[in-house]
C-alpha cells in the first residue's frame, strides 16, 4: 500500500508503541507469521496490558498485581504464566532484524524486472506460457 505511520499512527491502530509491537503479536499471534500466540489474549487486553507494561517480561505472573482492570485476568495470567516461555520465542520470531550485515544496498535488491529467458524456460516447465505474455516488466 506504500503508506508510512509514524509512531502516534501505530499507537492509534494498535495502541501500542512499535517498539512493543512484537510483543503484542507474541500475545495475540500473528496468523501471517504463522505465530500461534498465547490461547485467550486478544488484541484488547494486550493493547492494554503492554500499554502500562511495555513488554511481557514485565507483565505480573499474579492477576491481583495488574494495575490495569482487564477481563477475565485470572484466565488471562494463568494462560501466560504457562506460555511464558513460548510467548518469548514468539516475540523473538516477530521481532525484525537490524543486526544482519548485508553486502547489498537497497538499491542492489530493487526489482528490476524479470529474466525473459529464465522466466520463459519456467512456464514452459509448468504449462502456463501465458503468464509471460503478462508480464510487463523486464530487465
Amino acid at each position: 500500500r506504500r503508506k508510512e505511520t509514524d509512531e502516534g499512527g501505530v499507537v492509534e491502530k494498535f495502541g501500542v508503541p512499535p517498539a512493543s509491537i512484537p510483543d503484542l503479536l507474541a500475545l495475540i499471534g500473528d496468523d501471517a507469521d504463522g505465530i500461534p500466540g498465547i490461547p485467550r489474549w486478544g488484541a484488547k487486553s494486550s493493547a492494554a496490558m503492554l500499554a502500562r507494561y511495555g513488554s511481557l517480561d514485565k507483565i505480573p505472573d499474579d492477576e491481583t498485581a495488574w494495575e490495569v482492570p482487564v477481563r477475565g485476568a485470572a484466565t488471562l495470567a494463568a494462560q501466560l504464566r504457562d506460555n511464558r516461555e513460548a510467548a518469548v520465542l514468539y516475540r523473538t520470531l516477530a521481532t525484525l532484524r537490524r543486526d544482519v550485515p548485508l553486502a547489498e544496498s537497497i538499491k542492489d535488491l530493487e526489482w528490476k524486472g524479470a529474466d525473459r529467458a529464465a522466466l520463459t524456460t519456467l512456464c514452459t516447465m509448468i504449462g502456463d506460457n501465458g503468464f509471460v505474455e503478462r508480464m510487463q516488466h523486464w530487465r
